[in-house]
C-alpha cells in the first residue's frame, strides 16, 4: 500500500511540474509566469519529495526531505517577489493591465 501511495505522490508531483513548465511557456506576462513558477512547481516538488520519503522509509531520508520542503517553502515566495520587483523596475511589466500599482512614482 505504501508503494501505491508513493507512486501517487510521484505522479502527482510530476504532473504539477509539467503544468508549471507549460504555464511558463504559455502565460503572457511576468506576473502570471511568476505564479506558475512558484505555486505548482513548489507543490510538485513537495509531492515528489513526499513520494520519495514514503518509498525510502528511512529516518535520514525523511529528515532530509523535511529540510528541503521547509527550505523550498521559505525561499520560493521571496525569490518570486524579488523577480517581480526586478521585472517591474526594468520595465517588463505592462502597467495598463495592473489593477493596483503600489510601486508607481
Amino acid at each position: 500500500m505504501i508503494d501505491v501511495l508513493a507512486g501517487f505522490f510521484l505522479i502527482a508531483g510530476a504532473f504539477f511540474a509539467f503544468v508549471a513548465a507549460v504555464a511558463l511557456v504559455r502565460f503572457p506576462d511576468v506576473f502570471t509566469r511568476m505564479h506558475a513558477a512558484t505555486k505548482p512547481q513548489s507543490l510538485g516538488l513537495i509531492c515528489v519529495l513526499i513520494g520519495l520519503a514514503l518509498r525510502l522509509q528511512t529516518i535520514t531520508a525523511t529528515m532530509t526531505v523535511l529540510v528541503v520542503i521547509v527550505f523550498q517553502l521559505l525561499t520560493a515566495p521571496v525569490a518570486s517577489h524579488m523577480v517581480g520587483r526586478a521585472a517591474y523596475r526594468v520595465g517588463l511589466v505592462d502597467r495598463s493591465r495592473l489593477t493596483r500599482d503600489d510601486l508607481a512614482d
